[in-house]
């Protein structure tokens, strides 16, 4: 494996690891409800309440912003510009509508309905997916940005001023376990 795609590996499992660090970080509270109610015999409740349902929304305008992230980082993007507009409009239409109108409807003080049990964990579960992928777009859009404004010179190092110029926006780089350490 060469050293450019060692560290494209590298910089892959640091966007992963910042990306779900995000999503457990907004999941925490409603873990804590959740964790609350189980205590008090209330599971169940938790689905009927608009918690799931405000975490997918949450997730949602995250998402809808790394696209537009993504969207206006590069102008050079043609053709792909039409594919960020419709992964907002899909979040849009699928997971934030969808949520909103839920949050709306469960605490408008009428009996929730039994399907709402099942509707909101999967908007969580679609709004998790669609933000994994924002943040996977937007950090290739960024990504294929710098290098194309960023060239190597002519012995393929980069010159040490463009080094520096990157070294406050480079992922988190963590140590891989080769296999050859004894611990």
């Amino acid at each position: 494996m060469s050293e450019r795609q060692l560290h494209r590996e590298n910089q892959s499992m640091s966007m992963m690891y910042g990306t779900y660090a995000d999503i457990l970080f907004v999941l925490f509270p409603f873990l804590v409800i959740g964790m609350q109610r189980l205590w008090d015999g209330q599971l169940y409740e938790t689905l009927m309440n608009a918690d799931l349902s405000i975490a997918a929304a949450i997730l949602a305008g995250l998402a809808i912003g790394k696209f537009v992230l993504g969207l206006v980082t590069n102008r050079d993007l043609g053709r792909y510009k039409e594919r960020i507009v419709f992964f907002i409009a899909l979040t849009l239409f699928v997971v934030l509508g969808p949520a909103i109108i839920l949050m709306l409807s469960i605490s408008g003080g009428t009996e929730v309905p039994g399907f709402v049990a099942f509707v909101q964990p999967v908007l969580l579960i679609i709004a998790i997916s669609l933000y994994s992928t924002a943040v996977s777009i937007s950090n290739i859009l960024t990504r294929d940005g710098e290098q194309e404004s960023y060239p190597a010179n002519t012995e393929g190092v980069m010159p040490d001023i463009v080094r520096a110029s990157r070294v406050g926006s480079t992922p988190l780089d963590l140590p891989r376990h080769t296999g050859s350490d004894s611990w």
